[in-house]
């Protein structure tokens, strides 16, 4: 038997023994075979909560190890234009690259990510780490820039910062392969050519330049920030602004990355590169031990005490209810 508690054993005794101890010393004064009887189901219901606290399982079962020595770095568009609607169904494309992200995770058990957004600025949101749930959490809250502080964004502002994760990856893991993937629209606000990322290019073995949005365009809601959508559209002269994807740009990036360009839609699934055969260890995989948990048991038991306590209750309650209505009443209608 393997116990795995939930809490410190001190802060769990601190909150069981006394428990225990009322409803043992209840049991010891009990005079009847029924308050008897009726102590020991809750001294039983005690024990099955220390229990179930205490999470008991058994050695046994399996799990598949899988391990990769690969770093992939994802690059997100935050601007604007990311939440225009014409992802699927009148989504926003930002609930495309969120999901692909998901996709991406899964594709690459074993990992290390780090996630890298730009608007204006660039900025390293999540540094490389093995937390695959840190990364889909940082997606799951990511929001655009504000629509009121926005100036125009160069699509290509977070070269600087993509080399130097990648450098700085490169230097303390040599040995690790390296991947990038590049979520946007391709869609130039700033003024002036964007900036190359010719520079990572050595670093990196593979990845992909994934676009979103459509020829037509979609339009923006204004973003503020706040924790409610805005019901609002971005307006330019008069009627709603359309983000339209560039897919020339994209392919541009994916040229200076060298890796491939695809053009995402909500019906078909992204298709990411394998990792280097050289760095995933998949023909190694072993099994190892892992423990079945017997909280379920224990529940189970815990229910059919508390069902216990619940008939109870209802036939004491349905007994004063008929105990009442056969109360003799005097004329005045008092009993």
């Amino acid at each position: 038997m393997i116990l795995q508690p939930v809490l410190h054993p001190i802060l769990l005794a601190l909150l069981l023994v006394p428990a225990l101890g009322v409803v043992v010393w209840m049991l010891v004064r009990s005079r009847s075979a029924a308050a008897r009887t009726l102590w020991v189901v809750r001294v039983l219901l005690v024990l099955a909560c220390a229990a179930l606290l205490l999470r008991p399982g058994i050695p046994g079962g399996s799990t598949l190890t899988l391990a990769t020595d690969t770093d992939v770095v994802i690059v997100v568009d935050t601007t604007s234009s990311i939440v225009a609607e014409d992802w699927g169904d009148g989504e926003r494309r930002l609930d495309g690259v969120r999901a692909d992200v998901d996709a991406l995770v899964d594709a690459y058990p074993g990992a290390r990510f780090a996630l890298i957004t730009f608007d204006a600025s660039a900025q390293l949101r999540l540094p490389l780490t093995t937390d695959a749930t840190a990364l889909t959490t940082s997606m799951s809250v990511l929001q655009p820039e504000v629509t009121a502080q926005s100036r125009g964004s160069s699509i290509g502002i977070a070269h600087d910062l993509l080399a130097e994760t990648l450098a700085g990856a490169a230097e303390l893991s040599p040995e690790r392969a390296r991947l990038v993937f590049y979520f946007g629209d391709g869609e130039q606000t700033a003024s002036g050519e964007p900036e190359s990322f010719a520079a990572s290019a050595p670093y990196i073995v593979g990845g992909a330049v994934f676009g979103y949005g459509t020829s037509s365009g979609g339009p923006m809601r204004l973003t503020t920030g706040g924790l409610d959508a805005s019901r609002e559209y971005i307006q330019h002269d008069g009627e709603r602004a359309l983000s339209v994807i560039d897919e020339a740009a994209l392919e541009t990036i994916a040229g200076q990355l060298g890796v491939p360009y695809q053009h995402r839609t909500a019906d078909t699934p992204p298709d990411f590169p394998p990792a280097p055969t050289t760095t995933t260890a998949y023909d190694d995989a072993r099994t190892v031990g892992s423990i079945i948990d017997l909280s379920w048991v224990v529940a189970l038991v815990i229910a059919v005490l508390l069902a216990f306590e619940i008939a109870r209750a209802t036939m004491l309650v349905t007994r004063m209810r008929t105990l009442s209505l056969r109360a003799p009443r005097n004329e005045d209608g008092a009993a």
